[in-house]
């Protein structure tokens, strides 16, 4: 196992190649969550359990019943990947939000409508089809998967943080909600280009 591999998988998918930052890929939840950090900070943990997890579940999908290579069936059926992906996250999510519901029901009523919603977060499903078109082997799947999830939490937890915060500051009338909350978004991403090395 290439440990320097996975250190760039890492590294890529929290800081350079953010699911929010850089693809675009959960904005509502990242929008949506970010108002308190309890729910920020809950919202992440499912997240990175259900990424981890879903990449787990749809490497292990793809290659042994899927992908005619290695499919156990023999079978071309490829065509069936996205939504054999989004069944296999929905039935996560669902897992998922029975055990908050029991073992934190506070935090279950914090997240509201936005827990279900994971199951549409479509940087779940990006990030188990970029498995798919990376190659990557089972382990670097699996690693791509928490690491998204990580990079998901920072941002969606840097956000709250600077939310609440703005709770006690002098901001425009016109620009309170969700127009501050654009800008400050637009700002992080800047801030996250550092990442990538690019010059101007």
């Amino acid at each position: 196992m290439d440990f320097s591999t996975l250190f760039i998988i890492i590294i890529g998918s929290i800081f350079v190649n953010n699911f929010v930052i850089h693809r675009f890929l959960g904005l509502c939840p990242y929008i949506g969550v970010s108002k308190k950090m309890d729910s920020a900070l809950g919202m992440g943990m499912a997240v990175i359990f259900v990424m981890t997890m879903a990449s787990t579940i749809t490497w292990l999908i793809y290659t042994f019943f899927l992908n005619e290579a290695t499919s156990i069936f023999g079978l071309d059926l490829t065509f069936l990947r996205t939504i054999t992906f989004i069944l296999s996250i929905a039935v996560l999510v669902q897992f998922v939000e029975m055990v908050i519901k029991k073992a934190a029901p506070e935090l279950y009523k914090a997240l509201g409508i936005y827990l279900p919603l994971i199951t549409t977060n479509c940087a779940v499903l990006g990030v188990s089809l970029l498995n798919i078109n990376e190659n990557y082997n089972f382990i670097e799947s699996i690693v791509n998967g928490a690491a998204a999830g990580v990079g998901f939490t920072l941002v969606l937890v840097l956000m709250a943080g600077i939310r609440e915060r703005l709770e006690y500051s002098k901001v425009p009338r016109s620009m309170k909600g969700m127009p501050i909350s654009f800008i400050i978004a637009g700002c992080m991403a800047l801030a996250f280009l550092g990442f990538t090395g690019m010059k101007f």
